[in-house]
């Protein structure tokens, strides 16, 4: 029998997986990859008039309708306040046994030591400490370790920008408006919260309006949609000189020093996108 290649996402609230990989996901999902998104928090603090339990329960809804948009088998949210996470023991072993328990082959999660916001670096560091003890069968011994060290990938958010590194760099052109629509599926943030934090609330389209939502995401993330400075070069590299050059919209990684080390070849081979 043949497996599929198996991948989990880890962010820190529901949307950033959406944001910073959904492109990606929807093509290897396209493939036949398993994947699964895994937010540390349930994101109850990120809104301006809706108070936490109300809010809690309308992100996990939103988060499983973007699912559907980018063909994500399994979204898990963690019960833990938004804007709280701490990268303690008993959150490592909730997530070694997450990583165990879908066998993953691949783990894309936040940079750990950067700017930016605390539950963004927590989960990074979380994963990054985590990982090396997948392979260990007394850590979570009612799971069965990994056979070998998952292949880890950072994300970029706000805070990663400046010191991020565009070591995999994946062309997501074919599955933008899968992505888009993943990320207007999270009304609260992208139409909600977000333009009332960032003054432009006034400007935000009704939700369900999709010929409105695309364009008012590309405008206001177009840092996380479109490629960027400094992808190019790796972009040329995979794609080839005149495909490369002509790209619009991509993802960027940053292969993680944690994990199974490969190069950026090895990572391509394995994606095969």
């Amino acid at each position: 029998m043949s497996y599929p290649l198996k991948i989990v996402v880890i962010a820190a609230h529901p949307d950033e997986a959406e944001m910073y990989a959904g492109g990606t996901v929807r093509r290897l999902a396209d493939k036949g990859a398993a994947v699964k998104f895994m937010t540390l928090t349930n994101g109850d603090a990120g809104h301006h008039e809706m108070e936490r339990g109300p809010l809690k329960r309308r992100r996990a809804r939103e988060a499983y309708a973007a699912a559907r948009h980018l063909g994500v088998v399994d979204y898990e949210v963690f019960d833990i306040h938004d804007g709280e996470l701490v990268a303690d023991i008993e959150l490592r072993r909730a997530v070694i046994a997450a990583i165990c328990r879908w066998q993953a082959d691949i783990v894309i999660t936040f940079h750990d030591d950067c700017p930016g916001h605390l539950d963004n670096r927590a989960a990074g560091r979380v994963v990054s400490e985590a990982v090396d003890f997948c392979m260990n069968a007394n850590i979570v011994g009612y799971l069965p370790p990994l056979a070998q060290a998952p292949i880890c990938l950072k994300m970029t958010d706000y805070g990663a920008i400046p010191t991020h590194r565009h070591d995999v760099v994946v062309d997501v052109g074919p599955s933008i408006d899968a992505k888009l629509r993943a990320c207007a599926a999270h009304a609260t943030q992208f139409l909600e919260f977000a333009p009332f934090e960032r003054g432009f609330l006034a400007e935000a389209p009704r939700e369900g309006d999709w010929a409105a939502e695309r364009p008012f995401v590309l405008k206001h993330w177009p840092e996380f949609m479109y490629v960027v400075d400094g992808m190019r070069p790796a972009l040329k590299a995979r794609y080839g000189t005149e495909r490369g050059a002509a790209i619009e919209f991509a993802e960027s990684f940053d292969i993680a020093p944690y994990g199974r080390q490969v190069d950026a070849a090895a990572v391509y081979e394995l994606l095969d996108l």
